[in-house]
């Protein structure tokens, strides 16, 4: 009897994956906060991805709200009240049915004043939910969420707002469970430690048989070498960490993609000081722009990335010293009374000369200046309570809309950190919520930009470039978009075939 068996001699260094439904992915190590009510930081939101559900979802290639929890729902004709129709199916991890009930317990949930919840805001345009959240009326049924039976919840704006479903894909209105181990996504917790986080696929999720992943191991480490070499191996399928991107054996697993989302510094405007827009603008007069964004890929002449539609809003990019001194003296400003601008930054290279430059710059009009710096790690943490005059930020959209941007400088916003209030940046984004009309509705928004920007509260640096390597000869189901958000319900793993030109059969006949 005679037997054939193909050998395969694999010639040079090959990435094979051994399949199976494990998903492998490195990310950066810090202490990752995995409440979605209150997490803050980009690398949890692609977790609560996997781990949570509201009543929409992000499509993963245009990132358009897709049904989640709610299998439907209708709009009013004056476009004020949304009636949602939960899925019958729709359940937590335990087995427990999602309900109407549960979504309006989660946003209540939200409004707990201990949390501090950041994004608990953005849903003010509802009746009745901003006096709830700021503490004016008590009486949470006077807020618009009315459950009708167990699978209608019935919404009530106080205005029309057409990017209501957009909102809703956040995380921060997702279904949650009381209890911190039960979940309403495709995936729950298996483990949670200093090294990995460790998801496995959620039995009773509603959609269970379209999701392919059965795990999904996050590897916590900083460690850029070692992540490139084990990416090389083949043992892991996607970098969104640290790594040498350059030192990748296959570069086309390399992706570079604008987001929507920008770096900018900014004042606290509650300081002294800073709290006087002549002075405020003097200061942005006196920078050296082109040096501020020599490092910038894309370079940021306004806070809102581009985005389809929207009018062109007048940048921050002239240097005028003339101008600075003027409306130097305008402020009233007097360099033997007044303490110094202090900067406050993380302490990596990039940031502290980036502070430097400020320093300089502002010392050229003779404003005493001091940088201060901390650890990344804890730098966002600590900008709230900080003393000091000048923040750094980098901001990626919450949803495809300039209103995720723009949010964060309205009046009454627990994104504020600048604590900017404008009545009439506040009324231009009233006035938008209020339009029917997209042209019209963008037009308003762009406005509102204007009044923010010409008020000299922020310091537009740059639009942000995402960087990820993903080996999509064995991953399907990720697409590049502007947000960075890769829903890991719609993640596959496939067989890859060894390149042909580094295999080589031989037939071994017995």
């Amino acid at each position: 009897m005679k037997k054939v068996t193909a050998v395969l001699f694999l010639i040079g260094l090959v990435s094979v994956f051994s399949f199976s439904e494990e998903l492998v992915i490195s990310n950066s190590s810090h202490m990752y906060n995995l409440d979605p009510h209150t997490a803050n930081y980009a690398d949890e939101a692609q977790l609560f991805s996997g781990l949570y559900e509201g009543l929409f979802s992000y499509d993963p290639r245009t990132l358009e709200p897709v049904p989640g929890v709610a299998e439907g729902f209708k709009i009013s004709r004056d476009k004020r009240t949304w009636t949602f129709t939960i899925r019958e199916n729709a359940k937590f991890s335990n087995g427990e049915a999602i309900t109407a009930q549960s979504v309006v317990d989660s946003w209540k949930a939200l409004l707990d004043l201990r949390k501090n919840a950041p994004f608990s805001s953005m849903l003010d345009f509802v009746l009745g939910y901003k006096e709830y959240r700021v503490g004016q009326q008590t009486d949470f049924s006077k807020v618009g969420f009315r459950v009708a039976d167990d699978r209608t919840l019935v919404v009530t704006l106080r205005s029309p707002t057409e990017h209501f479903s957009k909102i809703l894909c956040h995380h921060a209105f997702s279904v949650v469970h009381p209890d911190k181990n039960v979940f309403s996504g495709a995936f729950v917790i298996q483990e949670n430690s200093m090294q990995q986080i460790v998801l496995g696929k959620n039995p009773h999720y509603w959609d269970n048989a379209a999701v392919e992943l059965d795990k999904i191991t996050v590897l916590l480490t900083d460690d850029p070498a070692e992540n490139t070499q084990a990416f090389n191996r083949g043992e892991i399928h996607w970098l969104a960490g640290d790594m040498n991107a350059e030192q990748i054996l296959d570069q086309r697993a390399v992706l570079v993609s604008m987001q929507f989302g920008t770096e900018f510094l900014f004042f606290k405007t509650d300081m002294p000081l800073v709290n006087n827009e002549d002075f405020r603008n003097a200061l942005l007069y006196a920078l050296d722009w082109n040096k501020l964004r020599e490092k910038s890929l894309k370079k940021a002449e306004t806070l809102v990335s581009p985005f389809l539609g929207y009018p062109e809003v007048l940048g921050l990019g002239d240097q005028d010293l003339i101008m600075a001194k003027s409306l130097l003296e305008k402020s009233g400003y007097n360099a033997e009374k007044s303490a110094p601008i202090i900067i406050f930054l993380p302490n990596d290279e990039y940031s502290v000369g980036k502070g430097q430059l400020l320093v300089d710059c502002w010392k050229q009009i003779g404003v005493n200046v001091r940088l201060q710096t901390t650890e990344i790690s804890r730098y966002l943490d600590e900008v709230s309570t900080s003393p000091a005059h000048v923040f750094s930020y980098i901001w990626i959209a919450d949803f495809a809309d300039p209103l995720a941007f723009l949010e964060l400088f309205r009046g009454s916003s627990n994104l504020n950190e600048s604590r900017w209030s404008s009545k009439q940046f506040d009324y231009l984004l009233e006035k938008a919520a209020q339009t029917r009309d997209q042209k019209e509705r963008l037009k308003k928004l762009a406005e509102a930009e204007q009044v923010l920007l010409d008020s000299g509260v922020i310091m537009p640096i740059s639009h942000t470039i995402s960087l990820n390597v993903v080996d999509l000869s064995v991953v399907s189901g990720w697409y590049d978009n502007a947000l960075d958000i890769h829903p890991f319900k719609y993640i596959k793993l496939k067989k890859a075939a060894p390149p042909n030109n580094l295999v080589r059969m031989v037939e071994v006949r017995q």
